[in-house]
């Protein structure tokens, strides 16, 4: 047992961390399926695995198994040389996006493939004119911190210490179709969208909207481009979550938990799409790393192999009825959105981080994602047990905050 190990870790990282980051609320050694230990050993039932990244739970045995052998046979090349996992993580992403013609550029990071993404619209659309560099996003959104990713994020307060920005970027209303309709232009070279935006509130985009979008980017020949970082590999339900709407993209970007929690993202195209970059056009030191590649390919078999696509259908379903359940039983609890495993449970008042707070004093984590909304993004391979502590652990933290605080109800 090590006291005070949270502590004595931030007295260091305040040392020699960059100050990105709010102190840590915790910290832990090691973890187990859907359970964190911290150096004390208690147990922490993850709900959130990583912001959506460790879908296969902590130190999942053929993740593991993956990484040590591959680490141990070839670790880097760079991109001049090919390699075996490379290109068979390829074909495999192809063949679950069910596009034949599917081409791949494989990157360290959701930010990153969102950023090769915005590259090749912004090519795909000068190869028509030369002002055709416009991209419309919508207000709420969230799609990485480097620059171009920024400006397309819809969360002004992010944009404000590093204005000015480029001003590429076109925002609408996530849910009004004629407000996006009207905002796609012949100088329009994509559409970027999350089909349920997770840091902006677990808010699926409607159905309507995904089809002004499509049509828009068809009338105007830009590139429909879904970020489904957060949504994708089986989170929502299916592997991409664009595989239950009635839409298509052009270019799909996934990340998070694709290989598990080792650092890799996938910007994939079809179509048109196919032929825009050359080489030359766009690079990555790390990116197609055997050893993250080994990974994701050990993430991908496993979900097939243990059909967790289904097991993750039937626990959200228990997961969706136990917050519904919290409807009318629990102070505060009004509402449920999202899909698949990736939920948040809305709240009447913005108590939402007293919620997180009281979760977290009983060891369980869940995450305010605004100030009325509580996330919920667990492992895959969550237990029907780990389930119900977790609907039974929020109904304490509802009435816990109710009964410490006196807040105005919306």
């Amino acid at each position: 047992m090590k006291p005070n190990h949270l502590d004595d870790l931030q007295v260091r990282a305040d040392r020699r961390i960059m100050h990105t980051y709010p102190p840590g609320k915790a910290a832990f050694v090691r973890g187990k399926g859907s359970v964190l230990f911290d150096a004390a050993g208690e147990p922490w039932l993850d709900l959130l695995c990583g912001l959506a990244v460790t879908s296969l739970g902590h130190a999942h045995p053929a993740v593991a198994h993956a990484v040590a052998e591959q680490a141990q046979t070839l670790v880097h090349t760079s991109n001049l040389y090919l390699t075996e996992p490379a290109i068979e993580l390829g074909e495999a992403l192809a063949r679950i996006l069910g596009w034949e013609d599917a081409n791949v550029f494989l990157t360290q990071c959701g930010a990153t493939a969102n950023e090769a993404a915005i590259k090749l619209a912004r090519k795909h659309g000068k190869q028509q004119a030369d002002d055709k560099v416009r991209v419309v996003a919508l207000e709420g959104s969230f799609h990485g911190r480097t620059l171009a990713t920024l400006e397309a994020t819809g969360q002004p307060a992010k944009h404000a210490p590093f204005e000015p920005l480029a001003g590429f970027v076109d925002h609408v209303p996530y849910d009004d179709a004629d407000a996006l309709r009207a905002a796609v232009t012949d100088q329009t070279c994509a559409v970027l969208l999350e089909p349920i935006q997770g840091e902006g509130g677990v808010r699926p985009v409607p159905d309507e909207v995904l089809l002004a979008a499509r049509d828009a980017c068809d009338q105007h020949d830009a590139l429909l481009i879904f970020d489904e970082v957060q949504t994708g590999i089986g989170r929502t339900g299916p592997w991409f979550a664009f595989q239950e709407t009635p839409v298509v993209p052009d270019v799909v970007t996934v990340a998070k938990a694709l290989a598990n929690g080792m650092p890799i993202g996938a910007c994939m195209a079809r179509g048109q799409a196919t032929k825009v970059f050359q080489p030359g056009d766009h690079a990555t030191t790390f990116g197609g790393n055997p050893v993250t590649c080994a990974a994701a390919l050990a993430v991908l078999r496993t979900i097939e192999d243990e059909g967790l696509l289904t097991t993750a259908r039937r626990r959200s379903e228990r997961l969706r009825a136990g917050l519904e359940g919290l409807i009318g039983s629990s102070p505060f609890a009004v509402g449920v959105r999202g899909r698949g495993l990736l939920l948040g449970l809305e709240l009447d008042a913005p108590v939402a981080s007293d919620i997180e707070v009281a979760c977290r004093s009983r060891r369980v984590l869940v995450n305010a994602v605004g100030p009325d909304v509580v996330r919920l993004a667990p492992p895959l391979t969550i237990e029907r047990t780990e389930v119900d502590h977790a609907i039974a652990t929020l109904e304490a933290a509802l009435a816990e905050v109710a009964s410490n605080a006196d807040v105005p109800r919306t």
